[in-house]
Protein backbone atom coordinates (compact mmCIF):
# COMPACT_ATOMS: atom_id res chain seq x y z
CA UNK A 1 0.00 0.00 0.00
CA UNK A 2 1.46 3.52 -1.28
CA UNK A 3 2.43 6.26 1.94
CA UNK A 4 -0.60 8.07 0.36
CA UNK A 5 -3.29 5.91 0.91
CA UNK A 6 -2.34 5.71 4.49
CA UNK A 7 -4.10 9.31 5.39
CA UNK A 8 -7.20 8.72 3.29
CA UNK A 9 -7.27 5.25 4.99
CA UNK A 10 -7.18 6.53 8.74
CA UNK A 11 -10.21 9.31 7.53
CA UNK A 12 -12.23 6.81 5.68
CA UNK A 13 -11.90 4.53 9.11
CA UNK A 14 -12.36 7.50 11.66
CA UNK A 15 -15.52 8.57 9.35
CA UNK A 16 -17.05 5.24 9.19
CA UNK A 17 -16.72 5.22 13.28
CA UNK A 18 -18.37 8.58 14.09
CA UNK A 19 -21.51 8.21 11.77
CA UNK A 20 -21.78 4.20 13.08
CA UNK A 21 -22.04 6.39 16.46
CA UNK A 22 -23.92 9.75 15.73
CA UNK A 23 -26.62 8.05 13.21
CA UNK A 24 -28.61 6.47 16.27
CA UNK A 25 -28.66 9.46 17.99
CA UNK A 26 -29.91 11.74 14.47
CA UNK A 27 -33.15 9.86 14.55
CA UNK A 28 -31.62 7.59 11.23
CA UNK A 29 -34.41 4.91 11.24
CA UNK A 30 -34.71 2.21 13.80
CA UNK A 31 -36.38 -1.27 13.70
CA UNK A 32 -39.97 -0.54 14.58
CA UNK A 33 -40.82 -2.18 18.27
CA UNK A 34 -44.36 -3.01 18.41
CA UNK A 35 -45.86 -3.00 22.13
CA UNK A 36 -49.19 -3.90 23.31
CA UNK A 37 -49.70 -2.60 26.49
CA UNK A 38 -52.34 -4.63 29.27
CA UNK A 39 -54.32 -2.62 32.27
CA UNK A 40 -57.45 -2.75 33.76
CA UNK A 41 -59.97 0.11 32.82
CA UNK A 42 -62.20 2.04 35.13
CA UNK A 43 -64.25 -0.57 35.97
CA UNK A 44 -61.75 -2.94 36.61
CA UNK A 45 -62.04 -4.97 33.27
CA UNK A 46 -58.84 -6.40 31.90
CA UNK A 47 -58.18 -4.17 28.87
CA UNK A 48 -55.33 -4.85 26.26
CA UNK A 49 -54.52 -1.91 23.63
CA UNK A 50 -52.01 -0.86 20.52
CA UNK A 51 -51.32 3.06 20.77
CA UNK A 52 -49.49 4.69 17.77
CA UNK A 53 -49.08 8.24 16.77
CA UNK A 54 -49.37 8.20 12.80
CA UNK A 55 -49.51 11.39 10.41
CA UNK A 56 -51.84 11.86 7.56
CA UNK A 57 -50.47 13.28 4.09
CA UNK A 58 -51.20 17.33 5.42
CA UNK A 59 -48.52 16.03 7.84
CA UNK A 60 -51.14 16.39 10.66
CA UNK A 61 -50.65 13.67 13.56
CA UNK A 62 -53.39 11.75 14.70
CA UNK A 63 -52.98 8.77 17.83
CA UNK A 64 -54.51 5.52 17.06
CA UNK A 65 -55.85 3.52 19.78
CA UNK A 66 -56.49 -0.20 19.12
CA UNK A 67 -57.89 -2.02 21.98
CA UNK A 68 -60.16 -5.32 23.39
CA UNK A 69 -61.73 -5.05 27.01
CA UNK A 70 -62.65 -8.04 28.33
CA UNK A 71 -61.02 -11.67 27.99
CA UNK A 72 -59.46 -13.12 24.43
CA UNK A 73 -61.75 -12.88 22.08
CA UNK A 74 -63.91 -9.68 22.72
CA UNK A 75 -64.24 -7.12 20.09
CA UNK A 76 -61.83 -4.71 19.13
CA UNK A 77 -62.25 -0.73 18.64
CA UNK A 78 -60.27 1.34 17.03
CA UNK A 79 -59.97 4.97 18.34
CA UNK A 80 -58.65 7.86 16.17
CA UNK A 81 -58.21 10.79 17.91
CA UNK A 82 -57.36 14.22 16.43
CA UNK A 83 -56.03 17.17 18.22
CA UNK A 84 -58.95 18.76 20.27
CA UNK A 85 -59.80 22.80 18.69
CA UNK A 86 -58.05 21.74 15.35
CA UNK A 87 -60.48 19.06 13.84
CA UNK A 88 -64.45 18.46 14.77
CA UNK A 89 -65.67 14.84 13.85
CA UNK A 90 -68.71 13.81 12.73
CA UNK A 91 -70.40 11.00 13.48
CA UNK A 92 -71.54 8.44 12.45
CA UNK A 93 -68.80 8.82 9.43
CA UNK A 94 -67.51 5.52 8.16
CA UNK A 95 -63.88 4.98 8.13
CA UNK A 96 -62.43 3.44 4.54
CA UNK A 97 -59.36 1.18 5.08
CA UNK A 98 -57.67 0.61 1.98
CA UNK A 99 -55.04 -2.34 1.66
CA UNK A 100 -53.75 -3.18 -1.81
CA UNK A 101 -56.72 -3.34 -4.06
CA UNK A 102 -58.69 -4.39 -1.01
CA UNK A 103 -61.31 -1.88 0.55
CA UNK A 104 -63.09 -1.89 3.35
CA UNK A 105 -65.68 0.34 5.30
CA UNK A 106 -65.62 0.16 9.20
CA UNK A 107 -68.62 1.01 11.20
CA UNK A 108 -68.70 4.47 13.62
CA UNK A 109 -69.69 3.21 16.80
CA UNK A 110 -68.39 6.36 18.30
CA UNK A 111 -72.68 6.94 19.87
CA UNK A 112 -71.98 3.91 21.63
CA UNK A 113 -69.13 5.25 24.07
CA UNK A 114 -70.96 7.77 26.56
CA UNK A 115 -67.78 9.09 27.31
CA UNK A 116 -66.83 10.14 23.94
CA UNK A 117 -70.69 11.51 23.61
CA UNK A 118 -70.38 13.67 26.40
CA UNK A 119 -66.80 15.43 25.30
CA UNK A 120 -67.97 18.51 23.61
CA UNK A 121 -64.88 19.06 21.88
CA UNK A 122 -65.20 15.90 18.92
CA UNK A 123 -61.94 14.97 18.52
CA UNK A 124 -62.11 11.22 18.66
CA UNK A 125 -63.99 8.73 16.61
CA UNK A 126 -64.63 4.81 17.14
CA UNK A 127 -64.94 1.84 14.67
CA UNK A 128 -65.52 -1.94 14.93
CA UNK A 129 -62.05 -2.90 13.84
CA UNK A 130 -63.33 -6.71 13.88
CA UNK A 131 -64.47 -7.10 10.18
CA UNK A 132 -61.26 -5.82 8.77
CA UNK A 133 -59.15 -8.12 11.07
CA UNK A 134 -60.93 -11.13 10.20
CA UNK A 135 -60.33 -10.32 6.85
CA UNK A 136 -56.32 -9.67 7.13
CA UNK A 137 -54.25 -12.58 7.07
CA UNK A 138 -51.00 -10.57 6.74
CA UNK A 139 -48.97 -7.45 8.47
CA UNK A 140 -49.89 -5.30 5.29
CA UNK A 141 -49.74 -1.87 5.05
CA UNK A 142 -53.07 0.25 5.41
CA UNK A 143 -54.17 3.49 4.14
CA UNK A 144 -57.41 5.15 6.53
CA UNK A 145 -59.48 7.51 5.14
CA UNK A 146 -62.00 9.68 7.12
CA UNK A 147 -64.59 11.64 4.87
CA UNK A 148 -63.88 15.45 5.42
CA UNK A 149 -61.05 14.69 7.60
CA UNK A 150 -58.46 13.51 5.93
CA UNK A 151 -57.68 11.66 2.88
CA UNK A 152 -54.98 9.18 3.65
CA UNK A 153 -53.68 8.29 6.82
CA UNK A 154 -51.00 5.54 6.28
CA UNK A 155 -50.55 2.62 8.77
CA UNK A 156 -47.16 0.58 8.86
CA UNK A 157 -47.13 -2.94 8.64
CA UNK A 158 -45.85 -3.08 12.21
CA UNK A 159 -48.76 -1.29 13.87
CA UNK A 160 -51.27 -3.84 11.26
CA UNK A 161 -49.42 -6.58 12.76
CA UNK A 162 -50.28 -5.02 16.63
CA UNK A 163 -53.69 -4.93 16.01
CA UNK A 164 -54.09 -8.91 14.61
CA UNK A 165 -52.60 -9.53 17.91
CA UNK A 166 -55.28 -7.96 20.20
CA UNK A 167 -58.36 -10.62 19.35
CA UNK A 168 -56.08 -13.52 21.24
CA UNK A 169 -53.33 -11.61 23.24
CA UNK A 170 -52.98 -12.67 26.85
CA UNK A 171 -50.36 -11.74 29.51
CA UNK A 172 -48.68 -15.26 28.62
CA UNK A 173 -48.55 -14.51 24.64
CA UNK A 174 -45.28 -13.85 22.71
CA UNK A 175 -43.57 -10.51 22.59
CA UNK A 176 -42.84 -10.35 18.50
Amino acid sequence: MSAAWIPLRRWLMATAACLALLLPLLGWPQLASAQLHAHADENGQPMVRSLESLRDLDYQSWQAVAYRSGPPGGPVTLRIVGYPGKVRLDHPTPLVVYGGRRRWELDDITTANPKLVSDGRDAAAEFNLNPLLADLHKNRPLRLELNGVFVELPVPPYVVGEWRRLPSWTEASPAG
